[in-house]
């Protein structure tokens, strides 16, 4: 029986500004599956992209893809799959602004091409673009997630497809697109209910806007001191930088290490 639940952000959390993790954080997880403390990575990333993260860590319970996809000690829970009319609509809509659509699920992506906006997202993220292949991927995958590579008016796609997704703007270059009502909120939920969870003492590390439901669900919300101001209001207690040993910070101040 676990004494308590510490869902992770990757980005600007977890992750150093080289989008790895730091050793001093790696042991700390270790630290805590011995102190009887789960600990889950909870991202807009998919499976494919975080295994060494998982390897490194030895982290093997993930909310992933905005909630939209869940694993618990390795074994899915939970996923919300897009209708595959609801992507092919979006993907042709955002073609039609000259904007760049990838879609993706716990096994990888596609994008429909390649441009300069596509170009500055996945270097501000440290990813490699995905190889051309939406229409096949479409056909033949489930689609757990989409992302629009834009710089905006983020309105455009929001207002157009209020009814059928949701939308998370995470860097000045894109937007996250999820089922209507997923959020890492949503997928922590689907966690704790599916793994029987329940009734233990919730915490949350992050600094996002994706971020903001799950700190508001958790019992002790935790944000980055590199978090953004309009998240720190969710906080109940502000750490140092990721990159200044903000999670070993914080977790030393809920007595979890």
């Amino acid at each position: 029986m676990y004494k308590g639940i510490a869902f992770f952000d990757l980005d600007h959390t977890l992750f150093n500004e080289h989008t790895r993790v730091d050793d001093e954080v790696a042991d700390a997880m270790h630290q805590l599956k011995a102190n009887q403390v789960l600990p889950v990575i909870s991202t807009g990333r998919n499976l494919f992209e975080i295994p060494n993260t998982m390897q490194k860590t030895g982290i093997d319970t993930v909310v992933s893809a905005n909630g939209s996809y869940v694993i618990f000690e390795g074994q899915p829970v939970y996923k919300a799959v897009l209708e595959k009319s609801v992507v092919k609509d979006f993907v042709a809509f955002a073609k039609s602004n000259h904007e760049a659509t990838t879609v993706m699920n716990s096994q990888g992506a596609k994008i429909n091409f390649i441009n300069d906006i596509v170009r500055g997202n996945y270097n501000f993220i440290n990813s490699r673009m995905p190889n051309l292949g939406v229409d096949d991927f479409i056909e033949n995958q489930e689609v757990i997630m989409m992302l629009i590579n834009t710089k905006g008016p983020d309105e455009r796609y929001i207002d157009r497809f209020a009814d059928t997704l949701t939308f998370f703007r995470n860097t000045p270059f894109s937007m996250d697109i999820v089922h209507k009502g997923s959020s890492k909120k949503k997928g922590i939920q689907e966690l704790i209910a599916n793994a029987n969870l329940s009734g233990i003492p919730t915490y949350a590390f992050g600094d996002g806007n994706n971020d903001i439901p799950m700190l508001d669900f958790v019992d002790h919300p935790v944000v980055m001191e590199n978090g953004l101001p309009q998240v720190k209001k969710y906080a109940e207690f502000i750490t140092t930088k990721n990159t200044d040993h903000g999670i070993i910070n914080g977790l030393k101040h809920f007595d979890l290490l």
